[in-house]
């Protein structure tokens, strides 16, 4: 005799469904880490289906369900890239995490967005690659406060909004691809001649 209805089945659902949430969770890591390897090493234009499947030891086919096509693949991974980021100004190691001083703060900032910006410039220009459209994203709303509170900190005021556009206007997509394709600048020489710029900017705020 039965002493009431059987959960067995249920419960065996619920953890094959678990399971099945775990490894998809633990698949998509396993992708995004294979692509991001694959930008740093090779660059974007070497982030395929077939070589994230490839470097990741997973069939062509799970790179597909996960993320049906190479835009979609980029766009996680840019939205991956994005919050690893904000995790790193916000809670990480100086010296784009606190407790450096904010000008090696907002330098070591300049140089993980521009170098982010190039990594997925193809796929930032595809999603709209202005300034506009960066400042307007709710990452590029908690970049821009990030921004300006450094700017705050080191003396700017009144002018802190303008000031605050002018630092990360050349880091945008289109700005980086105008200087690459247009001007001929690399990813190094972006980078330099952007510290240069914010190094003087503070230099003269603090002598003005």
């Amino acid at each position: 005799m039965s002493n009431g209805p059987d959960h067995s089945p249920i419960q065996i659902s619920v953890t094959n469904a678990e399971t099945e949430r775990a490894d998809a969770a633990r698949n998509r890591r396993l992708l995004l880490a294979a692509a991001k390897n694959l930008i740093d090493h090779h660059g974007a234009s070497a982030v395929t289906m077939e070589a994230v499947a490839r470097e990741a030891g997973v069939g062509k086919g799970t790179v597909f369900r996960r993320f049906g096509n190479r835009t979609g693949l980029m766009l996680a991974l840019l939205d991956h890239s994005e919050s690893e980021m904000q995790q790193a100004y916000l809670s990480g190691p100086e010296p784009l995490g606190p407790g450096a001083p904010p000008l090696e703060r907002l330098l070591a900032y300049g140089r993980a967005r521009l170098k982010l910006t190039c990594d997925h410039l193809d796929i930032l220009l595809e999603a709209g690659g202005t300034a506009e459209d960066f400042l307007t994203h709710p990452a590029g709303r908690a970049s821009t406060q990030h921004v300006r509170i450094l700017l705050r900190q080191l003396g700017f005021d009144d002018d802190v909004e303008f000031m605050a556009l002018t630092v990360q206007a050349p880091m945008s997509a289109g700005s980086v691809r105008y200087l690459m394709q247009e001007v001929g600048f690399d990813l190094e020489t972006i980078t330099a001649q952007w510290q240069r710029m914010v190094t003087d900017l503070v230099r003269a705020r603090r002598t003005h």
